[in-house]
């Protein structure tokens, strides 16, 4: 249980500006990762390394870095242990990455993650205020990138 406190640690230490202490202790936490035995999970936390590289994915994010965090997406997302992680812990995520997508200028790689964490967990996108801020940046291009236009319908950005 250790490592999801690291986890968490370093994302708060992140969005309170502190990038050295945040990488500290997403070590920490992958320290710990590295020994645990295969998807070792008593506690149901979905701790592993692959949470500890989705971590790492939205440290670089959070300190402005988002092409280096949309270059770590891409490579976690293959990982078989992503599909293994509960779809609310996904959809989260992916909410998550969209901005960074959207921070380099990508509105299709944003829109396919918000478009793939509707279809992971509706919930997430639909009533989370940061997804409806997202869906409404993405839907303002002309045209807008495909899926996101029912998104905003869905969320009551549009009629």
């Amino acid at each position: 249980m250790g490592g999801t406190l690291l986890v968490q640690a370093a994302l708060a230490a992140a969005g309170c500006g502190e990038h050295r202490r945040a990488e500290e202790l997403a070590d920490r936490a992958a320290g710990i990762a590295t020994g645990l035995r295969g998807y070792d999970d008593e506690y149901r936390t979905s701790f592993g390394s692959v949470a500890v590289e989705l971590t790492r994915v939205l440290l670089a994010a959070q300190r402005g870095d988002a092409s280096e965090a949309v270059r770590r997406h891409v490579s976690v997302v293959r990982r078989e242990a992503w599909r293994r992680l509960p779809a609310e812990y996904r959809g989260a995520y992916l909410v998550d990455v969209a901005r960074a997508y959207l921070h380099v200028g990508d509105l299709r790689g944003a829109a396919r993650a918000l478009v793939d964490a509707d279809s992971v967990a509706p919930a997430e996108v639909r009533w989370r205020p940061l997804a409806r801020t997202l869906i409404a940046d993405v839907a303002r291009a002309n045209p807008a990138p495909a899926g996101v236009a029912r998104l905003a319908t869905l969320v009551g950005l549009t009629r």
